[in-house]
């Protein structure tokens, strides 16, 4: 699989990386019950099939994805992958998730998920969000400059920064990556936040390219009204009408553009989203192996500027 220099760093990464946030289990934003042994299939099987990155947070699952992390790499013979993992979201005793940026939380953070990674240093540490305190993710971003100096983490980025943001937080210290959602139901990147990447040469790591499970295929209007109680998105807007409909009729044309190159609509989904020169790559989760051969296909798939038009037409 082709790979690609994320941003400032020395990091080159396959086009889809393994996004771990589902196999952390349950959680206050979880996806509901989630077996270990299905989760390490389907980190082998993205392995096997080449993706080099895993990207996880200590928070989800409350420091359980990162535990798995761990489990499936112990156990794999291969190349050892990148790992990259976040902070900023904290919980306590009750398993309540709240937020911290100060400085001796990251620090407490940071030596918890390379205990639970099973690692010496950290491939990319992230700030999951910014905080409401601009002082704070000022604050939050010059401890992870330090962790960098201290070589407990090799690259350091940001997810879900402004424009504004990531002006502040690289007059402090570079900012290798932004991780933003983005697919073919969240365009907003596109107007500020892509441009100013490009010119900065900060590396864009999109995630939810299939809009969580949206955009795949397999989500109907009775899945989507029957998802379990601890799955997060019960509540998502877009997973209800007036939404869900156009959002259903948008997976058709994907389906029919999929189906002349024998791709599943989430393939052309995470297409669409490497066609943005400006995407270094993208976030796939999968729950098990088999879902990993139905979105591996969007690595490596073009779509045409036709079939662009045709999936935008009632975008």
């Amino acid at each position: 699989m082709n790979t690609r220099k994320l941003g400032n760093s020395d990091l080159m990464i396959t086009p889809i990386g393994f996004g771990a946030w589902a196999v952390g289990g349950r959680w206050q934003f979880g996806w509901g019950e989630q077996r270990d042994d299905n989760s390490i299939a389907a980190i082998h099987r993205a392995l096997e099939l080449g993706i080099n990155w895993i990207d996880t947070a200590a928070v989800y699952g409350l420091g359980h994805s990162e535990e798995v992390v761990a489990k499936a790499l112990r156990d794999w013979a291969g190349k050892r992958p990148y790992v990259f993992t976040k902070c900023g979201m904290v919980w306590n005793e009750k398993g309540e998730v709240g937020y911290s940026l100060r400085g001796e939380s990251i620090r407490r953070e940071c030596e918890a998920s390379l205990r639970r990674l099973g690692a010496d240093v950290i491939d990319l540490y992230q700030i999951h969000w910014p905080a409401d305190d601009s002082a704070e993710t000022l604050e939050g971003w010059a401890t992870m400059a330090e962790l960098q100096k201290e070589r407990k983490v090799r690259w350091i980025g940001v997810c879900n920064f402004s424009v504004q943001e990531l002006q502040k937080t690289k007059e402090i210290a570079p900012v290798a990556s932004l991780q933003p959602p983005y697919s073919l139901i969240r365009r907003d990147i596109e107007k500020g936040l892509l441009p100013f990447c490009q010119r900065e040469n900060i590396g864009v790591i999109v995630y939810s390219p299939m809009a969580s499970g949206l955009l795949t295929g397999a989500m109907t209007r009775e899945r989507a009204a029957n998802l379990p109680a601890d799955d997060w998105r019960r509540g998502n807007p877009e997973f209800q009408e007036p939404k869900l409909s156009k959002n259903l009729a948008l997976v058709e044309r994907l389906r029919a553009i999929g189906a002349r190159h024998h791709k599943s609509p989430g393939e052309v989904a995470i297409a669409w989203t490497l066609r943005n020169p400006v995407v270094t790559g993208a976030i796939v989760g999968a729950r098990n192996a088999n879902q990993v051969d139905g979105i591996i296909g969007g690595a490596s798939f073009r779509l045409t500027a036709d079939e662009i038009k045709e999936i935008e037409a009632d975008g």
